[in-house]
């Protein structure tokens, strides 16, 4: 069985739109630059994306430099939904993104990962209902399984991301072709247009294999040569409200994760820890190791 890398993307800023590379390096912090920005939540507290802030998605971010060992958070400059273009850098960036989401927000590049207050989770409103909160988070309806959250970090319910990363769980997000597909066609045979779009599901790397279904589910906890790197296959990707998301020519669809949880329990895609860092390119091949 083959398995082959057909993508690879990297987002600078979380939860807006990224952009696709030939070549990357997986480092233990997965690709330099990926996620190195992100927004908190003045009015609220804590580091947010599009679960909080959907406009973020119609957005897209690039580098004006690469990313260095010195400097991991270079300046980004951001396409806006309007066509504007925008800085980092800029003196009133912070008051131009509030317009654009609508609520007081700043932008922040990666603090040190001491700097935990930077990256605590807000204590829960009083009065809120904590399987209701986790309902409108996972998108997921009365009568249907919130997912196992017991996976992930203890940390991750402390604090918004690993403390020195923006990422939601992981390093790097994988997914197969053959997921899509599966879904794009289950979709057309019960005569329905939602778009199985690889943007609304922001994926690090995406391979094709000779298998279909959801092939990805059956890797989890499987050690294996990515390129030159070696990776650990964590866990099943829950996913959340934001692939619901309208933005760019994709129209709001809750119908989304009607077909998640119907057809996978909500899950598309696993997270991959970093064991041995390394180069990975286009055409390369993930060969197990065990």
């Amino acid at each position: 069985m083959t398995i082959t890398v057909t993508q690879l993307h990297r987002y600078p800023v979380k939860s807006m739109g990224g952009h696709a590379m030939d070549q990357v390096s997986l480092t233990a912090k997965g690709i330099p630059g990926d996620r190195s920005w992100a927004l908190k939540d003045e009015e609220r507290g804590g580091i947010k994306g599009g679960k909080r802030f959907p406009g973020l998605l119609a957005m897209q971010a690039h580098f004006a430099a690469e990313p260095t060992e010195e400097t991991v958070s270079p300046e980004v400059r951001i396409t806006l939904s309007d066509g504007q273009s925008v800085s980092t850098s800029d003196p009133d960036i912070n008051a131009i993104l509030s317009t654009q989401v609508n609520a007081p927000v700043s932008i922040w590049p990666l603090l040190p990962a001491d700097q935990l207050d930077h990256y605590r989770r807000p204590e829960m409103e009083p009065g809120t209902d904590p399987e209701a909160y986790f309902r409108e988070v996972f998108a997921r309806t009365p009568d249907e399984p919130l997912p196992d959250l017991s996976v992930f970090p203890e940390e991750l319910f402390i604090y918004e991301s690993s403390p020195g990363t923006y990422f939601d769980a992981f390093p790097i997000l994988l997914m197969s072709q053959a997921s899509l597909d599966y879904f794009q066609a289950a979709m057309r045979e019960q005569g329905e247009s939602s778009q199985f779009d690889t943007r609304r599901f922001r994926p690090n790397i995406l391979v094709q294999t000779p298998e279909s279904g959801f092939p990805e589910n059956s890797w989890v906890g499987r050690r294996g040569k990515l390129g030159g790197a070696v990776v650990k296959i964590e866990t099943v990707c829950p996913r959340c409200v934001m692939t619901t998301h309208g933005f760019d020519d994709l129209p709001k669809d809750p119908k989304i994760m009607r077909h998640l949880v119907k057809e996978n329990d909500g899950n598309l895609g696993v997270y991959l820890s970093i064991e041995q860092p390394g180069p990975v390119s286009i055409g390369d091949s993930l060969v197990w190791m065990d």
